[in-house]
């Protein structure tokens, strides 16, 4: 499988810090093209790849790491999403959901997706935390998942469990991705799941 961070914000930076320490392969993306990334990759090692938003796009695995409103630009970009899963790691901070249709926001997100796979993850924790070796005190930092689609989910999962997180999958956004919400009752928790 492959994997693609779009954004390299601090939310970005903090993934790709994730798949460097574990020695994964992933490519990263920002806006302002892959010169503006080199400093960041050089940093990390050779597992983390500056590339162009279209290559980034290519990858069987994207994560968004923008702010909310920056993926309607980036849906442009294609027309067909099918064959990708895309992981939501932003957070929708209005508390009033009728500007985005009464939807949770990755369902809003996946409307302007048209073929893609959207799971919520990544998005609950604060990016300095998101950022640190996830073994702590005996047990692993847990993230949550919630996806429509079951084979994404796990695949999702998988890959949180692969960057040495515990990951807990709660179900389909309308259910459990509720509980990701911005002030939602698992955003900004930081727990710890015992290693067995």
């Amino acid at each position: 499988m492959s994997y693609a961070i779009v954004g390299s914000g601090s939310v970005g930076t903090a993934l790709a810090t994730q798949f460097a320490r574990r020695g994964i392969e992933v490519a990263i993306a920002n806006t302002r093209g892959p010169e503006s990334l080199v400093a960041l990759a050089n940093s990390l090692g050779p597992t983390v790849r500056p590339v162009t938003l279209t290559q980034a796009l290519e990858a069987g695995i994207i994560i968004l790491a923008v702010p909310f409103a920056s993926h309607e630009a980036l849906a442009r970009t294609r027309s067909d999403w099918s064959g990708k899963t895309v992981i939501d790691a932003s957070n929708y901070r209005d508390l009033n959901l009728e500007p985005i249709g009464g939807l949770q926001s990755s369902d809003f997100v996946a409307n302007a997706l048209p073929g893609a796979k959207v799971v919520k993850t990544f998005n609950q924790l604060p990016a300095a935390l998101l950022a640190r070796e996830p073994h702590e005190a005996g047990g692993r930092q847990v993230i949550f998942v919630a996806g429509n689609h079951e084979d994404a989910n796990a695949e999702v999962a998988s890959l949180v469990s692969a960057l040495g997180f515990a990951p807990i999958v709660l179900g389909r956004v309308d259910q459990g991705g509720r509980l990701l919400r911005f002030r939602g009752p698992l955003v900004l928790q930081n727990l710890i799941m015992p290693d067995a």
